[in-house]
């Protein structure tokens, strides 16, 4: 078989030898109407008493009273939570177990955006297990069985239907916790991409660069594997190719289900090989000053890709070679100029002083990056040194 030049390069590298342990947990139903199946696969889990947690807009849009319908037509007693935010916290977790816990919940359907999810995998940990959600930071803590889930995202972005952790933030401190166990995998996850055509632009572009951040990062990181970089690569190819279509044409059916697909991909691969510096750097600006996880992470990755050039450059080359067919150049910086067109194509801030961050505050929030779990996954080593550099990079 001929090849390209850079088909050639590509191909003759080994392959890295690289151990991992991995195993998908969640049942993928894909396509347009496929929420039509919600009650269909309820039964076969045995949900009877169902707990649909949806944020206010999804409940607005009228999906949850969709999905209480869909679970009501097969015999289901579904009810409907939706008291949290955008990023759910401990407290608001609370009070989702403790209805679900009046109500004899037996079962969840996490339906909406990543808040979503994560509210559903929380309340899933406290009706399974009791306590506190701060008693599940870290993984494998749940000491007795978790209700089952089934997710529906309605936006392609985090990819935590793929996932078997919930990001919680501390009611008192608002760091976020990763809390993580086997069971927090949802069962089933149900991709239907009509559900997404309804979401604003401002929320398909921060969502949608948070999972072509996923792909990025996933695919350098020093957790990587032949396994997880199946995921990050096919990630990668289906939401760069998606992300300026489903922008430029919101009702692309193509685009929103690549999008869709891609996302959970990018979700695959995250649970496989965690996330790195960008990820790190944003997680602070969200606690200290509510900025949307989308818009901080725009404003990191094309500098972190600069940043990890010596430690990942090969990598950066195999990804500008799936989007465009050319790994020619200095790779990271090609990458970084084309993800800064992306997020500008998007409208999404370049600059932390647009965000109304100042300079005096960078030294806090470097600290604060310097202590986040993805950064020890970060090609280059990553510090609050480093960290400091990629807030002055980003001002």
């Amino acid at each position: 078989m001929l090849c390209r030049k850079g088909e050639r390069d590509l191909v003759s590298r080994s392959p890295d030898v690289i151990p991992f342990d991995a195993q998908l947990r969640t049942r993928i139903v894909f396509g347009s109407g496929s929420l039509l199946r919600l009650g269909e696969l309820g039964r076969e889990l045995g949900f009877r008493r169902t707990l649909v947690v949806a944020d206010p807009g999804i409940v607005g849009a009228g999906y949850a009273e969709r999905a209480v319908g869909l679970l009501r037509g097969v015999g289901g007693s579904p009810l409907v939570f939706s008291g949290f935010g955008e990023n759910p916290d401990t407290a608001m977790v609370a009070a989702g177990a403790e209805l679900a816990r009046g109500e004899g919940v037996d079962s969840l359907v996490g339906l909406g955006g990543g808040s979503s999810m994560d509210a559903a995998k929380g309340i899933a940990f406290l009706l399974g297990s009791g306590g506190d959600m701060r008693d599940y930071w870290g993984y494998g803590k749940a000491k007795h069985p978790l209700p089952p889930m089934i997710g529906v995202p309605t936006t392609a972005g985090t990819g935590s239907e793929a996932q078997s952790y919930a990001l919680i933030s501390d009611h008192v401190t608002h760091v976020k916790m990763a809390c993580g166990d086997p069971g927090a995998a949802f069962r089933v996850a149900i991709l239907d991409p009509e559900l997404t055509v309804s979401a604003p632009r401002g929320v398909t572009a921060t969502a949608g660069y948070d999972a072509l951040a996923h792909a990025v990062e996933t695919f350098v990181t020093t957790k990587r594997s032949a396994f997880s970089d199946v995921f990050s690569r096919e990630a990668w190819r289906l939401l760069s190719g998606g992300f300026e279509r489903v922008l430029d044409s919101p009702e692309d059916a193509g685009a929103r289900g690549a999008m869709l697909l891609g996302a959970h991909y990018a979700g695959l691969a995250i649970e496989a090989s965690m996330l790195g510096a960008t990820h790190a750097c944003a997680n602070p600006l969200t606690a200290r000053h509510g900025t949307a996880h989308g818009v901080a992470i725009a404003l990191f990755l094309p500098h972190v890709v600069r940043w990890n050039s010596a430690a990942a450059g090969d990598r950066y080359a195999e990804l500008l070679y799936l989007a465009a067919g050319n790994a020619e150049g200095e790779p990271a910086g090609a990458l970084a100029r084309r993800l800064d067109e992306l997020a500008l194509r998007a409208e999404l801030p370049r600059r932390l002083g647009a965000i109304g961050i100042a300079e005096g505050e960078l030294p806090e929030l470097a600290q604060d990056a310097a202590q986040q779990w993805t950064g020890r996954f970060n090609p280059r080593p990553f510090d609050a040194a480093g960290a400091l550099e990629l807030y002055r990079e980003a001002l």
